[in-house]
């Protein structure tokens, strides 16, 4: 019996290894691939919503833009075409959420440095304040790649309207007084058709991770449609 075994061993090595082997492709061939959601009003907390748009159940997208960034150059949505970008809102004078954000913002930058399909977006959320040139200084104290991160100021009532309307993140709509502002935790991911496919807490490392894995997720071609 035991010569027989010792016979056979190698047989049994490299059975065991190609059942191995079948087990793991049939696995990943049945597997069914993550899609991320579409984000429509309806499926968003209302508070985050402004009224006029919170029943909206479909073709949801990021409307039309126009901004500044920090090297006084005109940013909009052509900036952004065919791209994956995450866009957040902040203000240079925040002693609070901001210094995590923009930290976390920076790792995302510097991880996703040589992907050209992936931008980042931060709007000033204090637009009075934060001037081109705050911009720029806050972007080079932060170490802001320009190809790839726009920092923007602009007519206040177009970032609160993003934020309310498009983004689908924030409280307030910025109509209570010169220091009523958005100030809001939340990354949003958009797709290179303008819409919105997650929400992650910019405060929160776990966050930060799972916003990368669900880039990668939505570079696959099943998340593009």
């Amino acid at each position: 019996m035991l010569q027989f075994f010792s016979k056979y061993k190698f047989f049994a090595v490299v059975l065991f290894v190609l059942s191995a082997i079948i087990i793991s492709i049939i696995y990943s061939i049945l597997k069914p691939n993550k899609i991320l959601p579409v984000y429509e009003p309806e499926m968003v907390n209302k508070e985050l919503v402004d009224t006029t748009v919170q029943y909206i159940r479909k073709y949801h997208k990021i409307a039309d833009f126009e901004l500044i960034n920090q090297n006084g150059e005109i940013v909009t949505q052509e900036n952004y075409k065919d791209k994956i970008y995450v866009a957040d809102f902040f203000f240079t004078t925040c002693q609070t959420i901001c210094p995590i954000m923009t930290d976390h913002m920076k790792e995302i930058q510097d991880r996703l440095k040589d992907d050209n399909d992936v931008l980042l977006l931060s709007h000033s959320v204090t637009p009075k304040i934060d001037s081109v040139a705050r911009l720029k200084k806050y972007a080079l104290n932060i170490g802001v790649d320009d190809a790839k991160w726009n920092l923007v100021t602009g007519d206040k009532k177009q970032i609160y309207d993003l934020a309310r309307k498009s983004y689908l993140a924030a409280k307030s709509d910025g109509d209570g007084g010169p220091y009523d502002m958005v100030h809001t935790e939340n990354f949003v991911l958009v797709d290179t058709k303008k819409r919105i496919r997650g929400f992650y807490d910019g405060t929160n490392p776990d966050d930060i991770d799972r916003l990368l894995e669900d880039i990668k997720i939505l570079k696959k071609k099943n998340n593009k449609d």
